[in-house]
């Protein structure tokens, strides 16, 4: 299956969660959720300053994950392009709807020899027990909670109640920043525009 049939299975799952109820256990779970979700209302778009710009190194950064190890950019280096997704908080609506729906793009990653590190501000013990409510999660998990915000203030990403922007930065092997999409934080990403941007400097393996 080509990425852009992956790509209309995924908006039309994403359409579908937005405007259809699930069936069985995906209901049931959805729900569930759903009555534990803060919902902060609407927030200012974005409130950072960016601090590096598409053609910079990225940031260098070691943070832990939820799989009790800790994840470096750096052992992705010469590997793996490397897609870095900041978003708020844990507990929230529109970041327990974008992560799970990357489930379904995860072949559109291993295309174009991609990995994922989503990353918040929330301490392991949040996001173990808000990742477990939303499913299972095929990329690391990361906690930037401390030093707090560390690596979204070095990516000009961290807001100013101590919150991270909902934000998209591509890194090629060589670990120069590639793209960058700062989006109105009450709303999900697009999602093709980020496909498009992997496709765009994805370098096929040499056999």
């Amino acid at each position: 299956m080509n990425d852009s049939k992956l790509l209309m299975g995924a908006l039309v799952c994403a359409a579908m969660l937005s405007v259809a109820p699930l069936h069985g256990q995906c209901l049931a779970q959805e729900q569930t959720i759903k009555t534990l979700i803060y919902d902060p209302g609407q927030l200012k778009p974005v409130d950072s300053q960016l601090r590096v710009k598409v053609g910079d190194p990225a940031p260098p950064f070691s943070l832990p994950s939820l799989a009790d190890k800790t994840i470096s950019l750096a052992q992705y280096r010469g590997t793996h392009n490397v897609v870095i997704s900041f978003v708020p908080a844990a507990w929230t609506p529109v970041c327990s709807d974008q992560w799970p729906g990357y489930n379904i793009t995860k072949d559109i990653f291993e295309q174009y020899d991609a990995v994922l590190l989503g990353i918040t501000v929330d301490n392991l013990p949040t996001l173990f027990a808000w990742t477990r409510q939303m499913g299972d999660l095929w990329f690391p998990v990361l906690s930037d909670f401390w030093p707090h915000g560390k690596v979204a203030q070095r990516f000009g990403v961290l807001r100013t109640d101590g919150t991270a922007e909902r934000g998209l930065f591509i890194i090629d092997k060589a670990g120069i920043i590639r793209y960058i999409s700062v989006s109105d934080i009450n709303r999900r990403p697009n999602l093709k525009d980020m496909v498009e941007a992997l496709k765009a400097i994805h370098q096929p393996r040499k056999n």
